[in-house]
């Protein structure tokens, strides 16, 4: 079983830091997620169904009914390698490490992930010839790297062509969801992975879906079996697709915190890529810095090959205060931002939703 980030519990007894002192930036999950309402008691007694309505809760908020709820991602990551026809599969190199370990005995071909997205998309251009799949996460986990839809199109189109696949993981893409192709997806060659756990804030319910054709869909099911997803995680993953409110406040609040702690890293050196979610910072010191800051209770995601970190979104004001002093501490006070620059505070925090019958 592959090694995946957080692991707060193993940072506070390595570092002999009590779990509640700690701010953890490591995992890219909105810190201010959905406030699910309380849930039902009969959704703990009752086996799940499918007629509950978040089928149709998802179709509006993603704009397509060509979906299989899962949960989350993994269990479709998993299992796709025996869905899709196809040996040769494209996959970007540092990505998220389960859609390698699923594809390992096939044909794999690793296509170097830098920080240039031109260089990367090149190289995935030629790459599609000699591909029957191509696996991309978009935008990129761990790096950011993210193509222009244009390109994604032409990859599809070139793949399905000679009955190939293109399969999209778009965890992180909800704060810009005018790049997401899940609206194009049902038809052949295009199979596109979304969860509730990045954007919502609700990695613990384990709530995800695959927008694909019906037989890829038909077969995913018939391996995965019936009651894939938990009653209650149904329950809180309805309210939370239904909640447009919500979702516009907080798109606008995580692009807003995004671009702060962009600002906030740049002003200390540090040159960082990636979503609103998250920076990732390549760094030849990257092992020092994350040691660096563990012993001031604060846990950032390390990633060895090639050595690099990925900077979550602090909580509230107070954890990024604590952050700011940390790289003051770490790395030196910070330059004069530029006029441009958007250090404004982060928004206030997410009203909780009015409570709703189930």
């Amino acid at each position: 079983m592959l090694e995946h980030g957080g692991r707060l519990r193993r940072a506070a007894l390595a570092y002999g830091i009590p779990l509640a002192d700690w701010l953890d930036l490591s995992t890219g999950i909105n810190p201010q997620g959905y406030p699910v309402p309380p849930v039902p008691a009969d959704a703990w007694l009752r086996l799940p169904e499918d007629d509950d309505g978040l089928e149709a809760a998802a179709t509006a908020y993603y704009g397509n009914p060509h979906l299989l709820p899962v949960a989350g991602s993994q269990p479709a990551i998993q299992a796709l390698p025996s869905v899709l026809g196809g040996e040769r599969v494209t996959l970007l190199a540092p990505g998220y490490a389960e859609h390698a370990h699923a594809w390992r005995e096939h044909q794999t071909l690793a296509v170097a992930v830098g920080e240039d997205a031109d260089q990367c998309a090149d190289a995935v251009d030629a790459a599609v010839a000699r591909s029957d799949i191509i696996v991309l996460v978009q935008p990129n986990n761990p790096t950011g790297v993210h193509f222009g839809r244009d390109r994604l199109l032409d990859w599809h189109a070139r793949l399905a062509r000679r009955g190939g696949w293109l399969v999209v993981d778009e965890a992180f893409i909800d704060t810009t969801p005018e790049a997401s192709l899940v609206p194009l997806a049902g038809g052949s060659g295009l199979v596109v992975l979304r969860s509730l756990g990045k954007f919502f804030g609700l990695a613990g319910a384990r709530v995800g879906f695959v927008f694909a054709p019906a037989d890829v869909r038909t077969a995913l099911a018939e391996r995965l079996g019936p009651w894939t997803l938990a009653g209650p995680s149904r329950w809180a993953a309805r309210h939370a697709l239904s909640d447009i409110a919500w979702q516009t406040r907080a798109r606008t609040a995580l692009l807003a915190a995004g671009a702060r702690l962009q600002a906030l890293l740049g002003a200390h050196g540090l040159h960082t890529s990636g979503p609103a979610l998250f920076k990732h910072l390549a760094h030849p010191d990257a092992a020092q810095l994350h040691g660096d800051f563990a012993r001031r209770g604060i846990l950032l995601r390390l990633f060895e090959g090639p050595p690099a970190l990925r900077f979550g979104l602090p909580p509230d004001e107070a954890g990024w205060t604590r952050l700011t002093d940390a790289l003051s501490a770490c790395l030196g006070p910070a330059a004069a931002a530029p006029a441009d620059a958007d250090m404004t505070p982060a928004p206030a925090p997410l009203p909780a939703p009015a409570p709703r019958q189930p």
